[in-house]
């Protein structure tokens, strides 16, 4: 054995230094993996890593489509630097509400919204069949490729919905029509349950903020019209008339009432008053509704009338007597089998919709009978309605919608097709029938007949294909107009779409909105889902069938 000078093991102390050294290299090799592979991904999205929006690392996302490939956005180059990277492109310049739907995206250091930040993780690359490589690509400092997202939006609906809508709303009269801005519409396939198109207003330029124009931005957020607000889904409003279709319906399917049950003016306290007053309930719960409110004084000269008459004139105290009659739990039950109270399922996040007092305590006769008829406690969205309308429109089976029909991965193979889904089926197809009937009703004869002026055609009764509706004009409080609700159906004997629309404090829904959706159902079925023209009411259609009287 070797000894130096000072009689030092020099063997010993190489085998010490090598084992040093070993070591070293397999701490720093453990790094290297945990930093550019484990956590990789992480690091690369992190917000306070500036390497995130280099050119070589910046993620290129994935493009948006409509159900029939029509480019909506997607991701090109940024010359400028303004940029993280690639810049957000949005081609809606033909359905300029789409924009709160498909929502904005300016990089990875800024927040994003609707479509661009629910499925974030498809079109920067984060899931999908793609992710491993992905995570390799951020590793080895190449471009992460997103997945491409198709909608169940059919841009050619898109684009007449919002034509229609700037092209054919009236000129307000401050009694009939008010002058407002601000609306939402939903058209969907009842039967698939699938979004067609859906309208915000007012809306916004994504691409002045994908620019990132953050003053335009600033100035959206200010704005008391709040077009960043995607109506359809976040904002809930007090239903009106509208509402008396999930009264009927519940009336009708719990055995509590049928369509020919009379209603008299007679002041009868043991028959049910089509006038007025009546009083409800007692101690606490007692209201006396009527005679205002009746909406059949002046024009109705012979009672009884029937519940059908009630509906289609949209008589609040018929409605206020059948809420109560019902009772307040099957009530509240046929509205939670509809998922009001709780989260619709949806591909995005929908305001939940409430029917009760907010601080839980029970409604009681009072607040039963108001929310009967659409005022009251109810506050709902647009989506909400259209739930409603779906499950009326497809025979009592309620679908769950859908806004995504594929996702597709880079090289081309889909990943993800949702196929429709039947959530419940709420109530009976004779149900479903007896509803449709009475919207035939509200068309033909009552509240949804009327427009605006003689002279300002089409209304919903003038459409060739046969549209149903139910008209809603819920209060909102002093001086402004109502909101404005139509709850629409066609063809009345198999209807193939549903449009639910709204103007904010746009007045009588009949004038204010019934001839924009009139066009849309006139254009989409003349040039998009062709149809054939349903055979017209007879002429004594609403004599006969005793809904004048």
């Amino acid at each position: 054995m070797f000894y130096g000078r000072y009689g030092v093991n020099i063997n010993q102390s190489i085998r010490k230094l090598s084992l040093l050294f070993i070591g070293l290299f397999i701490a720093l090799s453990g790094g290297l993996v945990y930093w550019q592979v484990v956590v990789a991904q992480a690091v690369t999205s992190n917000v306070h890593n500036g390497r995130a929006c280099m050119t070589d690392n910046a993620p290129k996302r994935g493009r948006i489509f409509d159900r029939n490939g029509v480019l909506l956005a997607e991701s090109v180059p940024d010359p400028t630097g303004n940029v993280c990277g690639y810049k957000r492109v949005y081609h809606l310049q033909d359905y300029p509400s789409l924009a709160g739907l498909i929502g904005y995206y300016i990089s990875p250091l800024y927040s994003s919204s609707g479509i661009e930040h629910q499925f974030d993780d498809y079109l920067s690359g984060r899931l999908g069949a793609t992710a491993l490589g992905n995570t390799i690509n951020a590793t080895l400092h190449r471009p992460i490729v997103g997945s491409d997202i198709y909608l169940t939006i059919d841009t050619r609906i898109q684009k007449q919905l919002d034509y229609n809508f700037d092209h054919f709303a009236p000129p307000p009269d401050q009694f009939n029509v008010y002058k407002t801005d601000r609306a939402s519409a939903i058209v969907a396939d009842p039967h698939t349950g699938e979004i067609l198109a859906m309208l915000s207003r007012p809306t916004f330029d994504p691409n002045r903020i994908a620019s990132g124009d953050l003053a335009y931005f600033n100035s959206l957020e200010k704005n008391p019209e709040q077009p960043l607000l995607e109506r359809p889904l976040q904002a809930t409003y007090v239903p009106g008339s509208i509402y008396k279709t999930v009264t009927l319906m519940t009336a009708l399917d719990s055995g509590h009432a049928q369509l020919t049950d009379p209603f008299y003016n007679d002041k009868n306290p043991s028959h049910p008053q089509a006038i007025g007053p009546i009083t409800l309930g007692h101690g606490d719960e007692t209201e006396t509704f009527g005679p205002v409110g009746n909406n059949i004084e002046g024009y109705t000269f012979h009672y009884p009338v029937d519940l059908r008459y009630g509906y289609t004139h949209s008589d609040n105290i018929i409605f206020a007597q059948v809420g109560v009659d019902t009772g307040e739990s099957t009530w509240l039950d046929y509205n939670s089998r509809f998922y009001v109270g709780k989260q619709i399922p949806f591909d995005l996040p929908v305001t939940v919709s409430h029917v009760t007092r907010p601080n839980g305590q029970p409604l009681g006769t009072n607040g039963l009978g108001e929310n009967a008829f659409g005022q009251g406690f109810d506050a709902v969205t647009p989506m909400q309605m259209t739930m409603f309308d779906n499950a009326i429109a497809n025979n009592g089976a309620l679908m769950r919608p859908m806004l995504i029909k594929k996702i597709v991965d880079p090289n081309g193979t889909v990943i993800s097709s949702p196929t429709p889904e039947t959530l419940a089926t709420p109530i009976s197809d004779t149900t479903a029938s007896q509803v449709r009937d009475a919207m035939y009703g509200v068309v033909q004869c009552g509240s949804g007949k009327f427009g605006p002026t003689a002279a300002y055609p089409p209304l919903l009764n003038t459409s060739p294909y046969g549209i149903i509706a139910k008209t809603g004009t819920g209060q909102a409080g002093g001086p402004v107009g109502a909101q404005a609700w139509l709850l629409t159906q066609a063809p009345y004997q198999n209807p193939q779409l549903t449009i639910v629309a709204m103007k904010e404090n746009g007045g009588e829904a009949g004038s204010a909105v019934g001839p924009w959706l009139t066009h849309t159902y006139n254009d989409v079925f003349s040039n998009i889902i062709k149809i054939n023209p349903v055979p017209p009411a007879p002429l004594d259609y609403c004599a006969t069938t005793g809904l004048l009287q």
